[in-house]
């Protein structure tokens, strides 16, 4: 599908919700759409649509692939609302929200500028649009773990004992900058915080914040506990480094494990394992299998390998049944390999599998890489070598 037909889509999908109209306000959702970023308002209706810009028109103007025509300056919520009266006529009108992101306060607005309307939660139908990926946003995502994999270099070339997670965070994401990457990302959760991406060595490896489900890192201080910390990274140290990239608007993500020295045959063995999981599962993934289906295989494998007490463990009794995500314009987004997922991949798809092994005697690896889902055989977008690298 071009992107010129992803409003029509959408407007195909509003239909079978019996939804008269959409107010789309999302700044992720709003570039998928439209190609602009600016504050907006997105309003669509049946057969017709117009980009409300509240503030930035003429960058917006010089960003949208939508025809010039349906973009028009406002600022007033309330006039849009007025407009959007006269266009959809009727007493039992229901007008689709993004009701996961938006906060009470506008809300209430919404309510107040679109009387006659009930509002009706839509926040489920560009999510579930934007699962499959068109070429053009596969070679974004190519781009994007081209910026990742330069962070990977970094870390080969900075990783020494005695240089603390801080310094080796910014020389990794130093790279990811000069490699293109925006600065940023975006996770769909309120009230979200931590640093540019979880790192972590050593003892801190055990140490696993509530922030985010997965090996986080301690953080400089209790204000956002997770991602890098100031401790010394010593010889023998494993070292986890997960910092994601953006880049021209899509996520890359990817985790890369490392030993300052020579690992021992042990963490050698944990590690192989870990891999032998993720690589069972990139053959098993194909268009049509449940993401239940797909964590069942994950555990099944790392009982057959002896490692169901350490596999996707945090310790002290804790389980993850989340082993993997969608991945593109939200780092985090659908579908979601898990036992609690049951919707179905498809070709077309990109599913970043990130997987851990946590032994508290051993110590903690972890792989994550980028799939994109094809009816023949999976392309592991993630150009980095898949192996525990001694540095």
């Amino acid at each position: 599908m071009e992107r010129t037909q992803r409003i029509k889509d959408l407007q195909a999908r509003m239909a079978a919700r019996d939804c008269d109209a959409a107010l789309i306000g999302y700044s992720r959702n709003v570039l998928y759409y439209t190609g602009t970023a600016q504050p907006s308002w997105l309003v669509i209706i049946p057969g017709n649509y117009t980009l409300y810009i509240r503030s930035g028109l003429d960058f917006a103007l010089n960003d949208v692939f939508i025809p010039r025509e349906k973009v028009r300056e406002e600022r007033r919520l309330e006039r849009i609302g007025e407009a959007l009266s006269t266009q959809v006529q009727g007493s039992a009108r229901r007008l689709g929200v993004e009701m996961d992101i938006l906060t009470a306060e506008q809300f209430r607005q919404i309510g107040k500028c679109f009387p006659g309307f009930e509002p009706v939660d839509v926040s489920a139908l560009p999510l579930d649009q934007r699962k499959k990926k068109e070429p053009a946003e596969i070679e974004k995502l190519r781009k994007a773990c081209g910026a990742i994999h330069a962070g990977h270099e970094a870390v080969l070339s900075t990783l020494k004992e005695g240089i603390t997670e801080l310094e080796l965070a910014a020389a990794v994401e130093n790279a990811h900058r000069l490699a293109g990457h925006e600065g940023i990302f975006f996770i769909r959760q309120p009230d979200f915080f931590m640093s540019r991406g979880p790192i972590s060595s050593g003892p801190n490896l055990f140490r696993i914040s509530g922030v985010v489900y997965t090996i986080t890192g301690v953080g400089l201080s209790p204000a956002v506990p997770a991602g890098p910390s100031r401790r010394k990274i010593e010889a023998g140290d494993i070292v986890i480094v997960d910092i994601p990239t953006l880049v021209d608007g899509y996520h890359a993500d990817q985790t890369r494990t490392y030993c300052l020295g020579k690992a021992g045959e042990e963490i050698h063995s944990l590690y192989d394992d870990l891999r032998s999981i993720a690589d069972h599962l990139i053959a098993a993934i194909r268009p049509g299998i449940a993401c239940t289906e797909i964590y069942r295989l994950a555990v099944e494998k790392a009982g057959e390998l002896g490692r169901r007490e350490t596999f996707q463990h945090f310790g002290g009794g804790k389980i993850s049944r989340i082993i993997g995500h969608g991945i593109g314009l939200e780092l985090n987004e659908p579908p979601i390999l898990s036992g609690y997922d049951s919707s179905p991949l498809e070709e077309g798809q990109v599913v970043a599998l990130d997987l851990h092994m946590l032994d508290e005697a051993l110590g903690v690896v972890k792989l994550e890489d980028m799939i994109h889902i094809r009816a023949k055989r999976n392309e592991i977008l993630t150009p980095t070598p898949r192996i525990l690298f001694e540095v």
